[in-house]
Order: C-alpha cells, then structure tokens, then sequence
C-alpha cells in the first residue's frame, strides 16, 4: 500500500511538471527511475496516463483524471507535513509573487509585519504560477482571477506599466533568450523590437542597465516611480495593464497564520499610492 501512495505522489509530480528533469528536481528521483516507475503504475492501473513525446510527458484523458484525484491527497500531505513541522513559534507562511512585486514586499516588509506577529513571511520568487493547491505556496500575489475551485481569491488594485529610461535615450534594453517569458518583454520586442541595442536576462539587470543610461526599459509604475535616475518616457501602456490579485487555497486560507498574513497583505496592499 506504501508504494502506491508513493507512486501517486510521483505521478501527480510528472502529470503537474509535464516533464520527467522537472519531476526529478522535485522529488530528488533520477528521470531513469520516475520513468520505470510510472510505466509501472500505468501497467498496474492497466490505463495508459502519459502520451511520451519530444514535447515531454503529457497526460491523456484518463492521466489528467487521476491527476485531480490526486490533488486531495497531495493537500492533506502537506497540511501533515505542515502540522509535523510546526513549532509552538510562528509559523512561516509562504509567500510567491513575481520579480517586482517579491522586491517591493521584501522592501517594505516592515510596513506589514513584525517580529512578534504569529506568521513569518517565506517569500518565493518565481514568475511562474506555483502549486497552491500541494501547499508549494500558502498565499500567491498574480496577475489573474483564480479559476481552480479549490483556490480562494481578491482582486486589490491594478498594476500599470510604462516605459522608463534617463533622459535623451533613444535605445531599448530588450530579453535575452534565457530570461523569463514576459508580456512587458514581448511588449517591448513587439514594438521596439528594431530599436533593442542589448539584451538582458533578469529585469534587475534590466533596470540597472537602464538606470546606467544603456537603454529605455517597461517597469511597472511601482518601481519606476522610485527610480531617481528615470523618467517617465510613456503614458501607462494598456495592454500590460492587469489587477493585483491575492490568491490562497480555499480550505487553508482559515488556518489563524495565513489569515493573519492575508490580513495584513491586503491592507498594505490596499495602502499602495500607485
């Protein structure tokens, strides 16, 4: 029984990843092994999960079937491993948002927690959606409506782009082919795309190039307002306008420490003047 459990939190893993190198650095098996292993489960479930191609391991109907039915499961482990954990300190909460917004809340951290709170913030960087419902995350600060059931959200203000650069830059700083896919990066290869002069593969990088008078870069009026060095080249570009939204699971979002977190991130973020 032990190993069908496990097996299912290996699929779930492979089904979520869509790819075996992604599945392995998550579960800290090697491809060779989560490979054998799922052509195991496919052979015991007698039903065909995975359709193997160039394109990695996508699921077929009946894969992305159990896929779902494994959500609950991989839920309550790691409310487990949560409640395992758990001291009788504050609890860590784990907080994801993309490059701007994880800067500004690390910024400001102050203006919303303190060191006598019951929750800790543990942020997470990462431009990608992460799993709420398997607990990678306990609240996550996107750029749209979640449309999971499982998943609780609010929507608190919009984020507003515009283009920045020192004065007299002609220039674009543009994405390099290994940086993060972003719409303000595909705004700006759109439109400028004969305009870009260097390339970069991280925004921070971006911005300091930028604030060295290299290039004209998009930044959302949170963080170019702040810049000394740039001005305001654009009015606020529609297209990459979104809302803010604050995302947690629907179950988990009534446990006193993420409450409490939710609490004070929405009334931060409710404050922001931009």
């Amino acid at each position: 029984m032990q190993g069908a459990w496990d097996d299912l939190a290996l699929f779930s893993a492979v089904a979520r990843h869509g790819s075996l190198a992604r599945a392995a650095g998550e579960t800290g098996l090697s491809a060779a092994t989560l490979s054998r292993r799922m052509t195991a489960l496919e052979a015991r479930l007698g039903r065909r999960l995975f359709l193997h191609g160039q394109d990695g391991y996508a699921t077929t109907s009946e894969g992305r079937e159990l896929l779902e039915r494994t959500r609950p499961m991989e839920a309550a482990a790691a409310q487990i491993a949560a409640w395992q954990d758990a001291t009788g300190g504050a609890q860590r909460v784990r907080i994801s948002a993309g490059t701007w917004t994880a800067l500004m809340l690390a910024r400001d951290l102050p203006q919303f927690w303190s060191d006598d709170a019951s929750w800790v913030p543990e942020f997470l960087h990462c431009n990608n959606e992460m799993d709420i419902a398997r607990r990678e995350i306990d609240v996550g600060l996107r750029a749209s409506r979640p449309t999971q059931p499982w998943l609780a959200g609010r929507a608190i203000g919009q984020v507003r782009f515009a283009v920045y650069a020192r004065p007299g830059v002609t220039g674009w700083i543009g994405a390099a082919h290994d940086a993060a896919a972003t719409r303000s990066a595909a705004w700006i290869k759109k439109h400028n795309g004969d305009a870009i002069t260097t390339t970069a593969n991280a925004p921070q990088i971006a911005l300091a190039m930028a604030e060295a008078g290299i290039g004209a870069v998009v930044l959302p009026l949170f963080v170019g307002e702040t810049r000394p060095a740039l001005v305001q080249q654009s009015a606020p570009i529609p297209e990459l306008a979104h809302p803010r939204w604050l995302v947690s699971h629907n179950e988990g979002r009534h446990e006193p420490a993420i409450r409490a977190a939710l609490a004070a991130l929405s009334n931060y973020l409710e404050a922001l003047p931009i």
